[in-house]
């Protein structure tokens, strides 16, 4: 029979049949490069010195900076990483201690933002809080402006830390811990200011499965076309605050965010690995079943001073989705040609490890 269905195929298409069109690409099989703590400025050198004689190790890892998130979004970067503080009465964070720890450095927060209620954006509490977006409202808005201004561009991952860790250091801002209320007020805050119409949600996704991870197992995900001016959010925390989010959302139903969700649970779809060239063949596995997985090409300014790119190519070959970097550019604070993107300078390219066939079927 094989032979006969051979000729059939061949006479078909000698007869001029039309060719079997590709299906349209999902949203998790493309590849796309982002900027980590995308939001930062960097600190103000006369502060960067004094905190740098007390540990000049730590002082390393964050000396970096990032331009505006529009600016980003300009040069073709497609995931962006967001860090809110909540603030529920404001002010908690209008005074950061590090202004007073050196004199003369530049105003802070001359519009009065930080004195508003609702959630700001900066890396550390009191040391490392000057941001390109001192508020989460303010970033909603900008991202917002961009893409209207882009309406066809391609799906942006918008990752998230809920920021509550205290300092060791005596006397430094305690951050208010994220409860239930806090998260509500975080999935509000996205939707008033960015609007459900610009985003994927867990519960689009989902559809009529029973579970958001069997969705994703069945390639559930919309296309790169559907997908074309919107938004997804990812909670990327793990413990009791990744619990809170789920609680009372079973497959995360009503919520915003997808979260970092271990594969086997009713919430997995989106799950981060930072560590690519450890984690490279259970990555690559992940991926060919369908979920979409962040991982990261640099951290802590170490491969970057090294100009060392093996975990991006490890991240690369892995086919995870979203790879993060501090250096979309070299840097401007030490001398290093290290700079990260896809082959010809883009930061978008098919993915090269998924496909479209849904996992039962994979072999």
């Amino acid at each position: 029979m094989k032979p006969i269905f051979l000729l059939g195929a061949l006479a078909a298409g000698a007869l001029g049949a039309a060719p079997r069109r590709a299906p349209e690409p999902l949203l998790n099989q493309i590849q796309v490069i982002g900027s980590h703590n995308s939001y930062k400025q960097a600190i103000d050198p006369k502060l960067f010195r004094v905190l740098q004689k007390s540990d000049s190790a730590s002082m390393s890892k964050i000396d970096y900076e990032h331009l505006s998130l529009t600016e980003q979004l300009n040069k073709g970067l497609l995931a962006l990483e967001i860090d809110v503080y909540a603030d529920t009465k404001g002010g908690k964070y209008a005074h950061p201690k590090g202004l007073d720890l050196a004199p003369g450095q530049p105003p802070y927060d001359a519009a009065g933002l930080m004195q508003q209620p609702g959630f700001k954006v900066f890396h550390i509490q009191d040391l490392d809080y000057r941001s390109n977006a001192p508020t989460f409202k303010l970033a909603l808005l900008e991202l917002k402006k961009w893409s209207a201004a882009h309406p066809a561009h391609h799906p942006v991952f918008i990752t998230m830390n809920a920021k509550t860790e205290a300092l060791k250091q005596p006397g430094l801002t305690v951050p208010e811990p994220f409860t239930a209320a806090v998260f509500d007020a975080l999935d509000k805050e996205i939707l008033d200011n960015l609007g459900a119409d610009n985003l994927i949600t867990p519960d689009q996704v989902r559809g009529q499965y029973p579970t958001l991870e069997a969705a994703v197992l069945h390639r559930h995900w919309p296309t790169l076309r559907a997908a074309q001016g919107k938004f997804v959010f990812v909670l990327d925390e793990l413990g009791e605050k990744r619990a809170t989010y789920i609680q009372g959302h079973p497959s995360l139903k009503g919520r915003v965010l997808f979260a970092d969700a271990e594969p086997g649970t009713p919430e997995a779809a989106i799950h981060i690995l930072n560590n690519a060239k450890k984690d490279q063949a259970a990555i690559k596995a992940l991926v060919e079943k369908g979920y979409i997985i962040r991982s990261r090409a640099d951290s802590d300014t170490q491969e970057a001073r090294r100009n060392d790119k093996t975990s991006f190519e490890a991240a690369e070959a892995s086919g995870a989705q979203i790879i993060s970097t501090d250096y979309y550019a070299p840097s401007t604070h030490f001398t290093s040609p290290y700079a990260i993107s896809f082959a010809g300078g883009t930061y978008f390219r098919p993915n090269p490890v998924s496909t479209g066939r849904p996992a039962a079927a994979a072999k």
